[in-house]
């Protein structure tokens, strides 16, 4: 497939869905989102280019949702690889599983990850913004069934493995979690890209802060909220029950606090909250800072408290609580903002460029904190903990992008051979027919499965993250429940 095209049409071009394909791939958000290239042509005269499966055409001649941005999916195909293996072999590996308290392993990059990847999305999808009513509509409706889902699949409806019985008390349900987190984090992205956006056209690096200084603003005082809330209020003692098995009888915790600006597992502000707002039945029953050394004698597992375990071990605590899903919030603006780069900046050393220099300055601003005494910690959401994890988002991201759009620089190298030598078109079609559609460095393979988990996310999450459909498996045993079908393939003992 063979198509002629100028210098002039050459002046940006993107990765386009072709009948041959399979026509229209659905869109990352909305179905607006875009691969652009920029590639520049030595001299004006027309050539003939070949892509496998992909068609080079100027701006004028794209087709409307017919895009997606390839890189965006394969980012997004990695992080939900990387959910599933810290929760599969996380308990074997604890080097990758989450850290007990303070610090950060693999497992507590994902959760970032997430949340910058829908800022990116976002930042795409409205684009081209016809009507706000409208819009905000959309995005509200969108965020209710993703908190829903949440609720569905976290809220302890459904039981643990072993547990053929489903269902809960409603007053003890799960009301946070990890798609409510990500629901709350992209309605506010997208109200703010919605109605804080000036519309002002971007002609320089200094205008898109004009057009975007709003959300930037929110960005320092959602901040500055939790870093005062964090800091400046006084813990007071609490208490609470368990229930003992096999009986009625609830023993009472008592947990002497009365300080302030603790980031401890005991008497932080981010239990506070959410034990005062949502209530203490309705938070993770399973804290992660019961595998610390104070809480478990298998630190950094699970396991059996040690003696003169301190009260707080078994209380229950929210990793996805309100005041934490405030940074969160930080995370999917930050991803908004390299979404803006994709949209106003058409060659890839200015948008590169700017990701990194942006990158990096999160990193050491993270790195800073912690050296000032302030914990990188995931359970909390601190400052340093978003800095640090968004700034690897953007370089992971960016390093990616760069990978799939090695075959633009090839393809212009290319051209560059073509106007200047006695090349054979005819040839040279059938040679770029052989080059990979993301690189050509020989990973394509790794690429394409990414990049399909990239859209299949949700469904992905619902089935295997969240067990789902290990749950449904065990309910079909033979003879007795143990003899299930996931004791055959060795997922769980009989």
């Amino acid at each position: 497939m063979c198509k002629s095209i100028s210098e002039r049409e050459m002046g940006m071009y993107e990765r386009i869905k072709t009948e041959e394909e399979g026509g229209v791939c659905d869109g990352v958000g909305n179905g607006d989102d875009l691969e652009i290239a920029a590639a520049k042509v030595p001299t004006p005269t027309s050539v003939s280019l070949c892509i496998v499966g992909r068609s080079v055409l100027a701006p004028e001649h794209r087709q409307k949702n017919d895009t997606r941005l390839v890189s965006l999916d394969v980012f997004r195909g990695l992080s939900v690889a990387l959910m599933i293996l810290v929760d599969d072999a996380g308990g074997l590996i604890p080097a990758i599983n989450h850290s007990p308290w303070d610090g950060v392993t693999l497992a507590d990059f994902v959760m970032p990850f997430f949340l910058f990847i829908v800022g990116v999305s976002l930042g795409l999808a409205y684009k081209k913004l016809e009507d706000r009513l409208v819009a905000t509509r959309k995005a509200l409706l969108r965020a209710l069934k993703l908190f829903l889902l949440g609720l569905f699949l976290q809220g302890g409806y459904f039981h643990p493995l072993g547990n053929l019985t489903y269902g809960l008390d409603v007053g003890r349900i799960r009301v946070m979690g990890i798609l409510q987190r990500i629901a709350v984090a992209y309605v506010l992205a997208a109200l703010s890209e919605i109605w804080l956006t000036k519309h002002v056209a971007v002609k320089s690096k200094s205008s898109i802060a004009t057009r975007y200084w709003s959300q930037w603003v929110m960005v320092i005082c959602l901040s500055a909220i939790y870093m005062l809330l964090l800091y400046g209020l006084t813990v007071t003692d609490w208490e609470y029950q368990i229930p003992f098995e096999a009986s009625s009888y609830q023993k009472l915790y008592k947990v002497k606090c009365g300080v302030r600006g603790d980031t401890g597992p005991a008497c932080n502000v981010v239990g506070m909250i959410d034990r005062n707002l949502l209530g203490i039945h309705h938070l993770y029953k399973r804290p992660i800072y019961s595998r610390t050394k104070d809480c478990s004698i298998n630190s950094p597992n699970y396991g059996p408290l040690p003696p003169n375990a301190p009260p707080w071990c078994l209380a229950p605590f929210d990793p996805e609580g309100l005041l934490s899903s405030v940074m969160a919030v930080v995370t999917c603006l930050v991803g908004l903002h390299f979404g803006h780069i994709i949209i106003h900046f058409k060659d890839h050393k200015d948008r590169t460029s700017h990701w990194v220099i942006a990158s990096s300055c999160l990193l050491l601003v993270g790195l800073a904190l912690s050296f000032l005494g302030m914990p990188v910690n995931k359970p909390l959401y601190t400052l340093s903990y978003m800095s640090v994890t968004a700034g690897a988002a953007g370089l992971l991201f960016t390093t990616i992008y760069l990978m799939v759009s090695y075959i633009v620089m090839d393809i212009d190298w290319l051209v560059y051979l073509i106007l200047h030598s006695q090349i054979n078109l005819e040839s040279v079609c059938l040679k770029v027919l052989d080059l990979p559609q993301v690189d050509v460095i020989g990973i394509r393979w790794a690429t394409k499965v990414l990049e399909w988990m990239g859209k299949h996310a949700l469904t992905i999450y619902v089935l295997a993250a969240s067990n789902l459909l290990p749950i449904i498996l065990q309910g079909f045993y033979w003879r007795y429940p143990g003899n299930n079908i996931l004791s055959l393939i060795g997922i769980r003992k009989s």
